[in-house]
């Protein structure tokens, strides 16, 4: 991926406080109403239109914010100077207003300037300028997005990042699957392998320069590293028999994942540095799935040591291991937020399959999503939302069975298809990229 280097330059801050802010804990509630005005720009280009667009898709879809229709807007904001008549504004029922202007620098970069108003305090919250490559025009919009979304809701946004995941074409009996890319809204779709080796279950470094997958290359599984920026791939070795794919530690030096000798399955790590190999778990019962916490100090993983598949937790090296689940059926996948707050995970129950969620130390369990089968939790950055990868079933008349990736908001609302041309299955949503 090439690296975008961009400049955030601040003015017109206010120093009174934002009296807007929008609760987005607990039930589900009434998205808040904003107005995105078009940018006013002086280019030749339709990123006047097309940056705002962005970032009201973004904001929408977010499904804390309503987007006012631009047909309503009384007043029209024709440059950055522009000062909002509140008045009008309280008017259409807008809680808050965005208004941006676009320029062209000597060097071929644009300049992006945006000013968000609190309309009922007629008060301005927040103003930026950022400025990059005309090519990066839609990263500029998801980082504006960003910055709105954590002035009004208190947490970072999430709309600045990727998802990495298996695009699938042709029939059930030669399936293609080839790793992928795309930015979190489906844009910016980029192929990573050819599809001549059947890819799986890619993840992120934490610094995005690689994702680990699995590919069955020669007919045997291998884990492969990949440079996302160069697209070159290594492959690694000592991971023989290897029966859940590979995570990173949180500090990116080490692999965690699953492995079975002799017909026992045990959990190790893997020293990126000096490729050595360290077990953590020796049980007699199949342990698999591992995922660390947010600090690397904690392993989740799963285990039928008790009889049926559940959810345990331990430190790092594999002492203290703990059960954390008690509920029916059998848990899979588990992964830990990146805010530490919530492990969500697969169950099979009853002949359904769910996505839930539940609190480190297993409680507060809920389950939030389900299908036929559903699968494959991964978290965004912010924690907010999960993505996840749900198949159809076939019908008598052999359709279906089309595996897409959706995302479902922690509260259990607002679950969504992200549209892909293709099948797409094991999704892994990225770490912010700015």
């Amino acid at each position: 991926m090439k690296k975008l280097f961009i400049v955030l330059v601040i003015f017109f801050v206010t120093t009174v406080h934002a009296e807007l802010r929008i609760n987005i804990d607990g039930a589900k509630s009434d998205p808040t109403p904003i107005a995105i005005a078009d940018f006013a720009t002086s280019s030749s280009t339709n990123l006047g239109v097309e940056i705002p667009r962005i970032i009201r898709d973004d904001l929408e879809r977010s499904n804390l914010f309503r987007i006012i229709d631009p047909d309503a807007y009384i007043q029209t904001m024709d440059s950055l100077a522009t000062q909002p008549k509140f008045a009008d504004w309280q008017a259409i029922g807008a809680h808050a207003l965005i208004h941006g202007e676009i320029t062209e620098s000597l060097d071929g970069k644009i300049r992006v300037a945006f000013r968000l108003w609190d309309i009922y305090a007629n008060q301005q919250l927040d103003a930026k300028t950022l400025a990059t490559s005309p090519e990066s025009w839609r990263k500029i919009a998801h980082i504006i997005a960003d910055t709105i979304y954590e002035r009004l809701t208190g947490e970072k946004g999430y709309f600045d990042s990727k998802i990495a995941f298996i695009s699938e074409t042709g029939n059930a009996n030669k399936r293609k699957r080839r790793l992928a890319v795309m930015d979190q809204d489906g844009a910016n779709l980029r192929y990573l392998t050819d599809g001549k080796s059947m890819a799986m279950t890619p993840r992120f470094s934490p610094n995005m320069k690689e994702i680990v997958y699995m590919s069955y290359e020669g007919g045997k599984p291998q884990v492969h590293l990949l440079d996302t920026q160069t697209l070159k791939s290594r492959t690694l070795y000592g991971f023989e028999g290897m029966s859940f794919a590979p995570r990173f530690s949180p500090d990116g030096k080490k692999l965690v994942f699953s492995m079975s000798k002799r017909g026992n399955s045990d959990i190790y790590s893997y020293d990126l540095e000096t490729n050595k190999r360290t077990q953590l778990t020796t049980h007699l019962a199949i342990d698999t799935s591992p995922s660390f916490s947010p600090d690397g100090k904690r392993i989740v993983f799963n285990s039928d040591r008790s009889g049926r598949q559940q959810l345990y937790v331990m430190k790092a090296d594999g002492s203290d291991v703990k059960r954390i689940s008690f509920g029916e059926g059998s848990y899979a996948t588990p992964v830990w937020s990146p805010r530490s707050d919530y492990i969500a995970f697969t169950k099979i129950k009853d002949g359904m399959f769910y996505i839930g969620l539940m609190r480190p130390d297993g409680s507060s369990e809920r389950l939030i999503a389900n299908g036929w089968l559903v699968e494959g939790p991964t978290w965004s950055p912010n924690g907010r939302l999960i993505a996840f990868w749900k198949q159809s079933p076939m019908d008598k008349n052999g359709r279906g069975q089309t595996a897409k990736i959706h995302t479902i908001d922690i509260t259990g609302y607002y679950e969504q298809e992200l549209q892909t041309s293709e099948d797409a299955s094991d999704p892994a949503w990225s770490p912010l990229l700015h």
